[in-house]
């Protein structure tokens, strides 16, 4: 059962990279094309706006091909020297486009800059006219269409391509806004414009690089993904709690994780065994994530005390502000060692002060028990 749900998701990963390849590639057309317009029309009737959008729609074309090289090698299966693959191609593939959109609008505001300061009268027909507006209408749909397929497959690529196109559709809208202002009242503003929309699109691109950025320093889990996975868990009989949910991304849709589960101490080797390879099957079908380790921590079932000192612990343990959570609680009373863990919360001016404080509190306690507690980071 394994390899045939291995296999479909083999197969859903190479429709989803077919699918980016096709939607890049009709954006490097349609990009082509309207460059080439926008070209002779910006040239013939020296308007620097037009030439400059241009300018960009070529900037464009090469976003769609860097998403298409980013996607092949994202795709790539995994070797000895990346054996977790090589999904986060694609985010770089992102951020380099995001590069890319930075410097289109530094490039746009710098001459625009130079026409505020040395302008020149640009001379309009009719039929650059109808050519840039149509070239609005062709951008306004090439970027919501291309955004929403980059929604549709999670692909940062098409994502920030697909708002690149959007900020396209609104440089040609302005410089139509600008030639109809000059043709009806003899009044240049293209270039002023040109300055305000390069602002916007520097803004743009800087959002999308810092965006980029984030995944690749790794983010925290997905909150609905994190629930999700833990209530799979939880559900099965003998798991009175699941913890430490480390999920790790590789690229879009493709996620190693770790986990810590509370179970009796009743349970055998073997009843462990079965019950934590069926868990990693089950999380992988039914949420495409490879569990590489569950950790266990036991639970006392058959002593009255060590569940009645659990309890007290728990009330000291969770009085204490900016502690979000306790488990893995176990007493050996034979050994005389209490061991557990807690979370404590980001928001602590000194989360080390904060496990200091509930060391003493639980020392103080139970004086006679030597402590083995370690401070968790609420990962999800």
């Amino acid at each position: 059962m394994r390899k045939i749900k291995q296999g479909e998701a083999h197969q859903a990963a190479r429709t989803r990279d077919a699918i980016i390849v096709r939607t890049s590639i009709m954006g490097i057309v349609a990009n082509v094309l309207l460059a080439a317009f926008k070209a002779f029309i910006g040239l013939a009737s020296r308007s620097i706006a037009i030439v400059m959008d241009a300018v960009n729609n070529v900037s464009d074309a090469a976003s769609s091909v860097i998403t298409i090289v980013g996607t092949k090698l994202a795709g790539k299966e995994p070797d000895k020297m990346h054996p977790f693959g090589h999904g986060r191609i694609e985010y770089l593939s992102a951020m380099l486009i995001s590069v890319l959109v930075l410097y289109a609008g530094i490039t746009a505001l710098v001459e625009s800059v130079k026409k505020i300061i040395h302008p020149e009268t640009p001379d309009y027909s009719a039929v650059s006219l109808v050519i840039v507006g149509i070239a609005v209408l062709v951008k306004v749909f090439l970027g919501r269409y291309v955004k929403s397929v980059g929604q549709k497959v999670n692909s940062d690529s098409l994502i920030n391509s697909g708002a690149d196109a959007s900020l396209d559709a609104l440089i040609s809208a302005a410089t139509l806004v600008a030639a109809l202002v000059f043709v009806l009242f003899k009044v240049s503003l293209e270039a002023w414009l040109g300055a305000l929309i390069s602002l916007v699109i520097i803004k743009s691109g800087v959002d999308m690089l810092q965006g980029t950025i984030s995944k690749i320093l790794g983010e925290g889990a997905d909150a609905e993904l994190a629930r999700s996975i833990k209530k799979t868990i939880a559900a099965y009989p003998g798991v009175s709690g699941v913890y430490d949910l480390v999920l790790h991304n590789y690229g879009p849709d493709a996620f190693n994780g770790s986990v810590h589960i509370e179970v009796p101490d009743t349970y055998s080797a073997n009843e462990l065994d079965k019950l934590i390879r069926t868990i990693s099957l089950d999380v992988y079908e039914k949420h495409h994530v490879a569990l590489t380790a569950i950790g266990v921590y036991s639970v006392n079932t058959r002593d009255p005390k060590a569940i009645e000192v659990r309890e007290r612990v728990r009330a000291l343990v969770m009085d204490t502000p900016y502690v979000l959570q306790m488990h893995g609680f176990y007493m050996d009373e034979a050994e005389k060692t209490l061991r557990f863990d807690f979370v404590i919360s980001f928001d602590a001016e000194d989360r080390a002060a904060v496990y200091r404080e509930v060391c003493g509190k639980v020392q103080q306690a139970f004086p006679d028990y030597t402590l083995q507690i370690t401070m968790d980071t609420d990962f999800t």
